[in-house]
């Protein structure tokens, strides 16, 4: 999620770490079950104080590439061992790439609400409180993301 909207792994790394230290700073005396959708607010938190930042910071300067990658990846050099033919793997990874530009061409509140719900596995209460805002707009949120992506997917993923 943090990587989607900052476009920076780099970036990304220090926004879950520092919403870790949070969480265990503020909310270790909590129960467990609390912990998850607790996270997650502290993330969604850290996030949008990025976004803050970075709009401060780029009215005094001009914009520089923060998809810096200099040196190589070793998940992406790692051997394959899974045996997709080149054509089948191809078409998975445009098929991700697209996914992801569709995620991030999303507004911001309904990626948070798909991540959270798809990819994080979060219910609609749990969504709502690490989103800190109601169930009916969670479901209003993660509804219009699901059919924003379908348009934008249809010919990856019919």
């Amino acid at each position: 999620m943090a990587q989607i909207a900052t476009g920076s792994s780099d970036d990304a790394l220090d926004l879950v770490q520092d919403a870790m230290f949070k969480l265990v700073e503020k909310y270790s005396d909590r129960p467990e079950q609390q912990w998850r959708p607790l996270f997650y607010r502290i993330l969604q938190s850290r996030i949008n104080d990025w976004y803050r930042r970075n709009q401060v910071r780029n009215r005094h300067r001009i914009f520089l590439n923060s998809h810096n990658e200099d040196g190589e990846d070793p998940i992406q050099t790692a051997k394959d061992e899974s045996h997709h033919t080149p054509e089948a793997e191809f078409q998975a990874e445009q098929g991700m790439q697209e996914l992801q530009l569709a995620l991030e061409k999303l507004p911001l509140r309904q990626q948070q609400a798909f991540l959270l719900r798809a990819w994080e596995g979060l219910n609609v209460k749990q969504t709502a409180q690490a989103m800190s805002c109601a169930e009916g707009s969670v479901k209003t949120h993660y509804s219009r993301a699901i059919h924003s992506l379908r348009e934008q997917l249809s010919e990856h993923w019919p």
